[in-house]
């Protein structure tokens, strides 16, 4: 069974959010995995048992309480979002299994440019010199994976400044520009989802599908 990778472009969080839930909730056997990649507005997420003093200054962003684990995390345009929706029994996945494949392809992807990016076992993610790259935030429901992984390449960060980063005060942050790489969301999603396709032991050659890509969130 074939798996796909969509370019949705920017998308609102709230309906990008519960498009996921409903994918889920009515996947079957047949049904294949999929990679949703995508920008979002400026926006606050807080997971479900995240602790809300991490929000120091929201300002005129929104905040919103979901339902994956983690603390807060922000998103926002010239950040590439992979939303994930894996079976993981079909891909003999589990949870922790998830977690390191994500992060081993952000390292891959890293690596092409010579930037020598690590994980941390105690905090999700990978890092640039103690300097958080990329966030990661997961929740498996009927053995399935949805939200997922955001890299920042291109971005403003300073709105990361109003929140305590995944939960860690005075943990820094930098994109990829900031390294010294030009790239688009949409071409670090190219150079990404290759590695994504192997380390989520997905099947076959990476297949891009574009085609009904702004009914993926309308519902």
């Amino acid at each position: 069974m074939s798996a796909i990778a969509r370019w949705l472009g920017r998308a609102d969080y709230i309906p990008t959010w519960r498009a996921m839930q409903r994918f889920t909730d009515r996947r079957g056997a047949e049904t294949p995995d999929e990679l949703w990649c995508l920008e979002h507005p400026p926006v606050y997420t807080l997971g479900m048992n995240g602790d809300p003093s991490h929000v120091l200054s929201a300002g005129e962003i929104p905040v919103i309480r979901i339902d994956r684990g983690g603390q807060v995390t922000y998103h926002g345009p010239g950040q590439l979002v992979v939303y994930p929706l894996v079976d993981l029994r079909r891909r003999a996945l589990g949870v922790r299994d998830l977690v390191t494949a994500l992060e081993g392809a952000l390292i891959a992807f890293a690596a092409e440019f010579g930037i020598a990016a690590v994980a941390r076992r105690d905090a999700p993610g990978v890092y640039v010199e103690g300097r958080k790259l990329a966030s990661i935030g997961l929740r498996i429901r009927r053995a399935s994976s949805y939200h997922g992984l955001a890299l920042n390449v291109a971005m403003n960060l300073a709105p990361f400044a109003g929140i305590n980063p995944c939960g860690f005060a005075n943990l820094g942050v930098v994109d990829l520009k900031g390294l010294g790489v030009k790239l688009e969301p949409e071409s670090a999603a190219q150079r990404l989802v290759p590695h994504l396709w192997r380390t989520l032991r997905l099947p076959g050659e990476v297949r891009w599908d574009e085609g009904g890509a702004a009914s993926r969130v309308a519902g």
